[in-house]
């Protein structure tokens, strides 16, 4: 027992001594965590950049809301003037959104945007709600499922 005892120390004292790969083990795990920092990073970035494409869509849609409104063009005034909207269902204000959304580097077809009118009115004085979102699909992966990101505003029809 006494000579093998010797020896297994002995392999021991020879493996601490030898210090040969070790700074190699270190660089790889420290480049792939500096790595996996900078995806993630960049992963993060893109993903804002999606959520302000959608906020500055959702945007534009209510300032063609508030600016557009009814079409009075049909109004009908006998005594007292109520004018008839013809974009109810606000597809004037989702076009004009989606219009905004095609300049960006999104499919545009997955985007929904979505109108409504809170007051139950798209009268003047009513408010409009403009509603975007997008399910996005991260581009490296990492484990992340897809995301549904939306933005929403909502202001006052003027005309």
């Amino acid at each position: 027992m006494g000579i093998m005892h010797n020896l297994f120390f002995e392999r021991v004292r020879k493996l601490r001594r030898n210090h040969a790969g070790q700074a190699q083990i270190e660089f790889i795990l420290s480049v792939l965590f500096v790595l996996l920092l900078v995806v993630g990073i960049v992963e993060m970035i893109i993903m804002m950049y999606t959520y302000t494409v959608l906020a500055d869509a959702a945007k534009e849609g209510v300032r063609y809301a508030i600016v557009h409104g009814c079409d009075y063009s049909t109004a009908t005034c006998s005594g007292i003037c109520s004018p008839a909207c013809t974009d109810a269902a606000g597809t004037n204000v989702s076009d004009y959104a989606r219009n905004y959304l095609r300049a960006s580097l999104h499919d545009e077809s997955a985007m929904t945007v979505s109108v409504s009118y809170p007051d139950a009115s798209s009268l003047p004085t009513s408010r409009v709600r403009v509603t975007v979102s997008y399910p996005y699909q991260p581009i490296f992966g990492l484990g992340w499922t897809t995301v549904t990101v939306r933005a929403a505003a909502e202001g006052r029809i003027f005309y």
